[in-house]
């Protein structure tokens, strides 16, 4: 759900306070969710479900025989 133009303000102004309060924290926060690790995180999960899913495939193929 996308954020109402007044919500983004407001984050915005969070930011920016929080960049002149804390540089040094801001800087680790925005690095925790940036888009590599997004992409890293969906992969990650995109590959275990896979897995799974190969894995109960086998089990049932198993059971069958």
């Amino acid at each position: 759900m996308a954020l109402s133009m007044e919500e983004q303000r407001i984050l915005t102004q969070i930011e920016v306070r929080l960049s002149e309060d804390d540089p040094r924290l801001a800087h680790r926060l925005a690095r925790l969710g940036g888009p590599r690790r997004r992409a890293r995180t969906a992969a990650l999960t995109a590959a275990a479900v896979i897995i799974v899913l190969a894995a109960i495939g086998a089990a049932i193929a198993a059971a069958a025989l």
